[in-house]
């Protein structure tokens, strides 16, 4: 008999990595394969108090950085006679603005992590980098400004945030109230997670992109959907974050670290507007009532980060109240996860 997963459990399968505070004892032990990489724009090199993190790099990925060779290095315009290596032995973080200290803007250091990564693409390094895509995603320092953009697959070598928006589609009935949802299945041949269920559109923004130009941008591409209802129709509903910890399904290896923020939107449609596949990523749109959605989020069928906003959906809509879900309180809170790494997710409102 298949397992009925409980919402909580949805909820610790997508926000997955352990809380340093909370459960001290498992985050030391995930923290033995991984390091806290930092970044500091202070040019005293000792000055300890403007060192601050940025992501979590998997001992294996460090590895792999360290064994590279000087002239190599050299040549993507790494600093090759910084001893990473002592560094890391001496404060057990990864100081990346040491090892991009030759390059001192924005461009440049973005220039010289691609060339990191082509490397590491070249050499088959990473399962990962199979599903190069050649977008680029943001980076961003303590005061909010970009840092360095990444090749979105290889964010995970970082362990950077991953920034991206999820819009749900529905359809309420004007007399009874009931809801309806617009639910995606994905290409069975898609890199990650085929075949499992998603929220009605969904996307990664790249550097630079507004979250609401996204929005309208994957509405049109994945699910056909015009813009000037998407422009006129949408809501912003507020964020989301949490960490995720990769498995088998993502892509590449299990066990990387990624922390998210998802901009949340809302789409009311009339029942003559209907989602069709347009870009190849999706299969088939359905459109469920409330009642089937919770079946197949206890049957475990959505993408996790998916089952998690469908899941803040039917609580902000009043579908999932405290006299129904014992976990209430507990998954209020974890939608909303404070990321210790800087970026917009500490300017934009939050919406519970």
């Amino acid at each position: 008999m298949a397992k009925a997963y409980s919402n909580l459990d949805l909820i610790n399968h997508c926000d997955a990595f352990p809380y340093e505070k909370t459960q001290p004892d498992q985050y030391a032990a995930h923290m033995k394969d991984a390091f806290l990489v930092v970044w500091s724009n202070s040019s005293d090199a000792s000055d300890k108090s403007a060192v601050y993190p940025i992501g979590y790099m998997l001992r294996v990925v460090l590895d792999a950085l360290v064994a590279i060779p000087k002239p190599a290095l050299q040549g993507m315009g790494l600093d090759a006679e910084f001893d990473l290596k002592a560094a890391v032995d001496a404060s057990g973080t990864v100081p990346l603005h040491s090892l991009l200290r030759l390059q001192a803007t924005e461009p440049e250091r973005t220039a010289a992590l691609g060339h990191l990564n082509q490397y590491w693409r070249e050499a088959k390094a990473f399962k990962l980098l199979h599903g190069w895509r050649n977008e680029l995603w943001p980076v961003y320092g303590q005061s909010g400004e970009l840092l360095f953009s990444v090749e979105r697959a290889a964010m995970g070598l970082l362990g950077t945030v991953r920034y991206g928006v999820h819009l749900t589609a529905y359809v309420k009935d004007g007399t009874t109230g009931e809801v309806k949802i617009w639910v995606p299945r994905r290409a069975a041949d898609k890199s990650t997670y085929p075949s499992m269920l998603d929220n009605t559109v969904a996307g990664g923004l790249v550097t630079g992109e507004d979250p609401f130009e996204c929005v309208v941008r994957e509405a049109d591409e994945e699910a056909s959907l015009p813009d000037a209802v998407v422009r006129a129709n949408a809501r912003p509903v507020g964020l989301i974050t949490y960490i995720y910890i990769t498995d088998e399904r993502a892509g590449g290896e299990s066990g990387y670290i990624y922390p998210e923020c998802e901009w949340i939107y809302d789409l009311p449609l009339p029942a003559t507007t209907k989602p069709q596949p347009k870009d190849g990523e999706v299969e088939s749109f359905m459109l469920c009532s409330v009642p089937e959605v919770r079946e197949q989020l206890a049957q475990g069928l959505y993408k996790p980060n998916c089952a998690v906003v469908l899941i803040d959906f039917l609580i902000r809509h009043g579908l999932l109240t405290r006299a129904d879900e014992p976990d209430y309180d507990a998954i209020v809170s974890r939608l909303h996860r404070v990321l210790p790494f800087p970026g917009p997710h500490h300017t934009d409102s939050k919406t519970t």
